[in-house]
Protein backbone atom coordinates (compact mmCIF):
# COMPACT_ATOMS: atom_id res chain seq x y z
CA UNK A 1 0.00 0.00 0.00
CA UNK A 2 1.66 3.24 -0.93
CA UNK A 3 2.35 5.98 1.64
CA UNK A 4 -0.64 8.97 2.24
CA UNK A 5 1.11 12.00 1.10
CA UNK A 6 1.79 14.74 4.02
CA UNK A 7 0.94 18.49 3.54
CA UNK A 8 1.90 21.13 6.11
CA UNK A 9 -1.31 23.03 7.46
CA UNK A 10 -0.54 26.33 9.68
CA UNK A 11 -3.29 26.79 12.11
CA UNK A 12 -2.62 30.74 13.39
CA UNK A 13 -4.69 32.50 16.18
CA UNK A 14 -4.65 35.58 18.36
CA UNK A 15 -6.00 33.34 21.28
CA UNK A 16 -6.24 30.13 22.71
CA UNK A 17 -6.61 28.53 18.79
CA UNK A 18 -9.72 26.22 19.98
CA UNK A 19 -11.70 27.51 16.79
CA UNK A 20 -9.22 27.28 14.38
CA UNK A 21 -8.04 23.83 15.03
CA UNK A 22 -12.09 22.42 15.51
CA UNK A 23 -12.73 24.37 12.37
CA UNK A 24 -9.73 22.48 10.37
CA UNK A 25 -10.01 19.31 12.22
CA UNK A 26 -13.77 19.58 11.13
CA UNK A 27 -12.91 19.50 7.49
CA UNK A 28 -9.35 17.11 7.47
CA UNK A 29 -11.78 14.22 8.60
CA UNK A 30 -13.39 14.18 5.07
CA UNK A 31 -9.66 13.94 3.35
CA UNK A 32 -8.42 10.58 4.73
CA UNK A 33 -6.15 10.01 1.65
CA UNK A 34 -3.66 12.83 3.22
CA UNK A 35 -1.71 13.01 6.53
CA UNK A 36 -1.95 17.02 7.78
CA UNK A 37 1.17 17.75 9.61
CA UNK A 38 -0.24 20.61 11.98
CA UNK A 39 1.65 23.85 13.02
CA UNK A 40 -0.09 25.43 15.29
CA UNK A 41 0.42 29.52 16.58
CA UNK A 42 -1.40 30.58 19.34
CA UNK A 43 -1.46 34.47 21.17
CA UNK A 44 -0.34 35.59 18.01
CA UNK A 45 -0.69 39.60 19.20
CA UNK A 46 1.86 41.34 18.04
CA UNK A 47 4.14 42.18 14.82
CA UNK A 48 7.19 40.29 15.89
CA UNK A 49 4.95 37.16 16.58
CA UNK A 50 3.39 36.98 13.10
CA UNK A 51 6.75 37.90 11.92
CA UNK A 52 8.08 34.27 13.95
CA UNK A 53 4.95 32.43 12.22
CA UNK A 54 5.85 33.78 8.57
CA UNK A 55 9.25 32.15 9.10
CA UNK A 56 7.58 29.35 10.49
CA UNK A 57 5.64 29.07 7.23
CA UNK A 58 8.65 29.64 5.22
CA UNK A 59 10.33 26.68 6.64
CA UNK A 60 7.36 24.15 6.00
CA UNK A 61 4.65 26.04 3.20
CA UNK A 62 1.25 24.81 3.04
CA UNK A 63 -2.00 25.50 3.66
CA UNK A 64 -2.68 28.59 6.34
CA UNK A 65 -5.96 29.24 8.37
CA UNK A 66 -5.93 31.74 10.49
CA UNK A 67 -8.79 33.29 12.99
CA UNK A 68 -7.18 37.08 13.69
CA UNK A 69 -8.83 40.30 14.16
CA UNK A 70 -5.89 42.52 13.80
CA UNK A 71 -6.31 43.87 10.37
CA UNK A 72 -2.11 45.08 10.58
CA UNK A 73 -1.62 41.39 11.20
CA UNK A 74 -3.76 39.80 8.63
CA UNK A 75 -2.06 42.16 6.67
CA UNK A 76 1.25 41.15 7.06
CA UNK A 77 0.24 37.42 7.21
CA UNK A 78 -1.68 37.79 3.95
CA UNK A 79 1.09 39.48 1.99
CA UNK A 80 3.47 36.69 3.03
CA UNK A 81 1.48 34.44 2.39
CA UNK A 82 0.47 35.81 -1.28
CA UNK A 83 4.31 35.85 -1.74
CA UNK A 84 5.27 32.50 -1.45
CA UNK A 85 1.87 31.53 -3.40
CA UNK A 86 0.28 29.70 -0.74
CA UNK A 87 -3.74 29.84 0.28
CA UNK A 88 -4.10 32.10 3.95
CA UNK A 89 -7.45 31.63 4.87
CA UNK A 90 -9.68 33.37 7.52
CA UNK A 91 -11.66 31.43 9.54
CA UNK A 92 -14.26 34.18 11.12
CA UNK A 93 -14.46 36.79 8.59
CA UNK A 94 -16.73 35.56 6.08
CA UNK A 95 -18.95 34.83 8.98
CA UNK A 96 -18.17 38.25 10.92
CA UNK A 97 -18.67 39.68 7.33
CA UNK A 98 -21.99 38.11 7.39
CA UNK A 99 -23.31 39.06 10.39
CA UNK A 100 -21.49 42.97 10.30
CA UNK A 101 -24.02 43.19 7.25
CA UNK A 102 -27.23 41.64 8.47
CA UNK A 103 -26.68 43.59 11.54
CA UNK A 104 -25.39 46.70 9.88
CA UNK A 105 -22.87 47.24 12.42
CA UNK A 106 -19.00 46.41 12.78
CA UNK A 107 -17.75 43.48 15.03
CA UNK A 108 -15.36 45.43 17.92
CA UNK A 109 -12.06 43.68 16.65
CA UNK A 110 -10.69 42.24 20.33
CA UNK A 111 -8.81 39.40 20.18
CA UNK A 112 -9.91 36.33 22.33
CA UNK A 113 -13.17 37.89 22.93
CA UNK A 114 -14.98 34.66 22.69
CA UNK A 115 -12.93 33.20 25.76
CA UNK A 116 -13.36 35.83 28.00
CA UNK A 117 -13.84 35.48 31.52
CA UNK A 118 -17.53 35.01 31.48
CA UNK A 119 -19.99 32.58 33.47
CA UNK A 120 -19.85 30.22 30.64
CA UNK A 121 -16.15 30.09 30.85
CA UNK A 122 -16.61 29.26 34.26
CA UNK A 123 -19.16 26.38 34.14
CA UNK A 124 -16.64 24.59 31.88
CA UNK A 125 -13.95 24.90 34.80
CA UNK A 126 -16.35 23.81 37.13
CA UNK A 127 -17.79 20.83 34.58
CA UNK A 128 -14.39 19.63 34.05
CA UNK A 129 -12.80 19.99 37.74
CA UNK A 130 -16.10 17.68 38.39
CA UNK A 131 -15.62 15.21 35.53
CA UNK A 132 -12.15 14.69 36.74
CA UNK A 133 -13.20 14.11 40.62
CA UNK A 134 -16.09 11.87 39.55
CA UNK A 135 -13.95 9.80 36.96
CA UNK A 136 -14.74 6.17 37.36
CA UNK A 137 -16.89 5.91 40.46
CA UNK A 138 -15.08 7.99 42.21
CA UNK A 139 -17.52 10.76 44.57
CA UNK A 140 -20.13 8.82 44.78
CA UNK A 141 -21.56 10.28 47.49
CA UNK A 142 -22.39 13.79 45.00
CA UNK A 143 -23.22 11.77 42.09
CA UNK A 144 -26.52 13.43 42.60
CA UNK A 145 -25.22 16.74 41.52
CA UNK A 146 -24.39 15.35 38.09
CA UNK A 147 -25.77 17.28 35.00
CA UNK A 148 -25.28 13.11 33.58
CA UNK A 149 -24.30 10.26 34.63
CA UNK A 150 -22.29 7.94 32.17
CA UNK A 151 -22.37 3.91 33.10
CA UNK A 152 -20.71 1.16 30.73
CA UNK A 153 -18.15 -1.63 30.94
CA UNK A 154 -14.29 -0.49 30.68
CA UNK A 155 -13.25 1.09 27.53
CA UNK A 156 -16.66 2.51 26.31
CA UNK A 157 -14.78 6.07 26.10
CA UNK A 158 -17.16 6.78 29.41
CA UNK A 159 -14.19 9.05 30.96
CA UNK A 160 -13.10 11.18 27.52
CA UNK A 161 -16.96 11.83 26.52
CA UNK A 162 -17.18 13.46 30.33
CA UNK A 163 -14.03 15.74 29.56
CA UNK A 164 -15.80 16.54 26.30
CA UNK A 165 -18.67 17.34 27.64
CA UNK A 166 -17.59 19.07 30.68
CA UNK A 167 -15.86 21.52 27.60
CA UNK A 168 -20.03 22.26 26.91
CA UNK A 169 -20.19 23.68 30.82
CA UNK A 170 -22.36 19.98 31.50
CA UNK A 171 -20.91 17.95 34.59
CA UNK A 172 -20.57 14.50 33.97
CA UNK A 173 -20.06 11.58 36.16
CA UNK A 174 -18.96 7.82 34.40
CA UNK A 175 -19.32 4.59 36.84
CA UNK A 176 -17.97 1.40 35.54
CA UNK A 177 -20.43 -1.90 35.12
CA UNK A 178 -18.30 -4.80 36.13
CA UNK A 179 -19.96 -8.36 35.06
CA UNK A 180 -22.05 -10.12 38.05
CA UNK A 181 -21.14 -7.11 40.41
CA UNK A 182 -24.24 -5.07 40.95
CA UNK A 183 -23.43 -1.09 40.51
CA UNK A 184 -22.90 1.03 43.62
CA UNK A 185 -26.80 1.49 45.23
CA UNK A 186 -26.72 5.24 45.06
CA UNK A 187 -26.88 4.96 41.31
CA UNK A 188 -30.51 3.86 41.71
CA UNK A 189 -31.11 6.10 43.87
CA UNK A 190 -30.27 9.39 41.48
CA UNK A 191 -32.87 11.62 41.26
CA UNK A 192 -31.51 14.68 39.49
CA UNK A 193 -28.94 13.82 36.34
CA UNK A 194 -30.08 11.55 33.40
CA UNK A 195 -28.27 8.51 33.39
CA UNK A 196 -27.45 7.04 30.12
CA UNK A 197 -25.72 3.70 29.16
CA UNK A 198 -22.59 3.41 26.68
CA UNK A 199 -22.50 0.16 24.91
CA UNK A 200 -19.93 -1.30 22.20
CA UNK A 201 -20.38 -4.43 20.58
CA UNK A 202 -17.61 -7.29 21.83
CA UNK A 203 -15.57 -7.20 18.73
CA UNK A 204 -14.95 -3.63 18.76
CA UNK A 205 -14.01 -3.69 22.91
CA UNK A 206 -11.82 -7.01 22.50
CA UNK A 207 -9.85 -4.77 19.87
CA UNK A 208 -9.91 -1.80 21.87
CA UNK A 209 -8.35 -3.66 25.04
CA UNK A 210 -5.95 -5.11 23.04
CA UNK A 211 -4.26 -2.04 21.72
CA UNK A 212 -4.60 -0.43 25.30
CA UNK A 213 -2.48 -3.64 26.88
CA UNK A 214 -0.18 -3.16 23.84
CA UNK A 215 0.50 0.26 24.60
CA UNK A 216 1.51 -0.12 28.56
CA UNK A 217 3.33 -3.42 27.53
CA UNK A 218 1.01 -6.06 29.02
CA UNK A 219 0.22 -9.31 28.22
CA UNK A 220 -2.58 -10.08 25.94
CA UNK A 221 -3.46 -13.70 27.59
CA UNK A 222 -5.44 -11.36 30.26
CA UNK A 223 -9.08 -12.41 31.16
CA UNK A 224 -9.78 -8.55 30.22
CA UNK A 225 -9.24 -9.18 26.13
CA UNK A 226 -11.12 -12.57 26.61
CA UNK A 227 -14.10 -12.36 23.83
CA UNK A 228 -16.16 -15.02 26.09
CA UNK A 229 -15.54 -12.93 28.57
CA UNK A 230 -16.14 -9.59 27.10
CA UNK A 231 -19.68 -10.80 25.62
CA UNK A 232 -20.86 -11.52 28.94
CA UNK A 233 -20.02 -8.62 29.86
CA UNK A 234 -21.61 -6.58 27.20
CA UNK A 235 -25.07 -8.93 27.33
CA UNK A 236 -24.87 -8.15 31.58
CA UNK A 237 -24.69 -4.32 30.74
CA UNK A 238 -27.48 -4.03 28.18
CA UNK A 239 -29.61 -6.06 30.81
CA UNK A 240 -28.85 -3.88 33.72
CA UNK A 241 -29.83 -0.73 31.19
CA UNK A 242 -32.96 -2.19 29.83
CA UNK A 243 -34.04 -2.98 33.20
CA UNK A 244 -33.41 0.54 34.44
CA UNK A 245 -35.28 2.03 31.35
CA UNK A 246 -31.80 4.08 30.69
CA UNK A 247 -31.04 5.43 27.55
CA UNK A 248 -28.27 3.79 25.50
CA UNK A 249 -26.15 5.33 22.93
CA UNK A 250 -24.47 2.41 20.83
CA UNK A 251 -20.79 3.56 20.31
CA UNK A 252 -19.75 0.77 17.62
CA UNK A 253 -19.94 3.50 14.88
CA UNK A 254 -19.22 7.18 16.76
CA UNK A 255 -16.92 9.57 17.53
CA UNK A 256 -16.60 10.93 21.39
CA UNK A 257 -18.01 14.19 19.15
CA UNK A 258 -21.14 12.06 17.86
CA UNK A 259 -21.70 10.64 21.29
CA UNK A 260 -21.57 13.85 23.40
CA UNK A 261 -23.75 15.35 20.65
CA UNK A 262 -26.57 12.61 21.42
CA UNK A 263 -25.95 12.62 24.81
CA UNK A 264 -26.35 16.33 24.62
CA UNK A 265 -30.00 15.78 22.95
CA UNK A 266 -31.14 13.41 25.06
CA UNK A 267 -30.92 15.80 28.47
CA UNK A 268 -32.09 18.65 26.55
CA UNK A 269 -35.08 16.42 26.40
CA UNK A 270 -34.59 15.14 29.84
CA UNK A 271 -34.91 18.61 31.26
CA UNK A 272 -37.70 19.89 29.20
CA UNK A 273 -39.63 16.50 30.46
CA UNK A 274 -38.98 17.43 33.75
CA UNK A 275 -39.34 21.13 33.43
CA UNK A 276 -42.95 20.39 32.47
CA UNK A 277 -43.87 17.96 35.51
CA UNK A 278 -46.14 18.94 37.98
CA UNK A 279 -43.78 20.01 41.69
Amino acid sequence: MPNKPEFNIHLVSDATGETVQSAARACLVQFEESIPREHIWTLVRSVSQIDAVVSGIEENPGLVLYTIVDKKLITVLQNACHKLQLPCISVLQPIMGALGNYLKTKGLSKPGLQHSLDAEYFDRITALDYAMSHDDGQGILEIDNADVVLVGVSRTSKTPTCIYLANRGIKAANIPIVIDIEPPIELFSIKGPLIVGLNNTARNLEEVRRNRLKSINDSDDSPYVDPELIAREVTFARRLFAKQSWPVVDMSRRSIEETAAEILKLLAAYREEKSVQPA
